[in-house]
């Protein structure tokens, strides 16, 4: 009998847990984004404007375009693609927000397999 109570009270409290998305604080900005290539750890920075964002990776500069759907998400669209791939639009959407950094998942347009990550603001 106890446990027909217990259940509507953890639904209860799980339901009351929020996690914090303050997004308009990380539309603009300088961050870095550290990730795992091939067992190795590589970091790039990037600078977004509210139209812009100019990425550095290994040596090399990007820009790509932002379109932001709302304060938490945003399609990406490289400014100069070089092949095929780097023509697919990149959807991002922030998932949690801390003081400097956030949770983000990404993928390309129209494909259903998501990669996460997380972005340290420097600025």
């Amino acid at each position: 009998m106890k446990k027909i109570f217990i259940l509507p009270l953890l639904l209860l409290l799980v339901s009351c847990y929020n996690q914090e998305r303050n997004c308009k604080d990380f539309k603009t900005g300088k961050f870095t984004f550290t990730q795992v290539i091939n067992k190795v750890e590589k970091t790039s920075t990037f600078e977004r404007t509210e139209n812009l964002q100019i990425e550095t990776f290994e040596g090399k500069t990007d820009t790509a375009t932002v379109r932001w759907v709302n304060d938490c998400e945003c399609i990406l669209q490289k400014l100069h693609p070089k092949n095929i791939q780097e023509k697919k639009s990149i959807s991002m959407r922030i998932m949690t927000t801390h003081e400097k950094n956030y949770t983000f998942e990404y993928s390309y347009v129209g494909e259903a397999k998501k990669e996460k990550g997380t972005v340290t603001k420097t600025d």
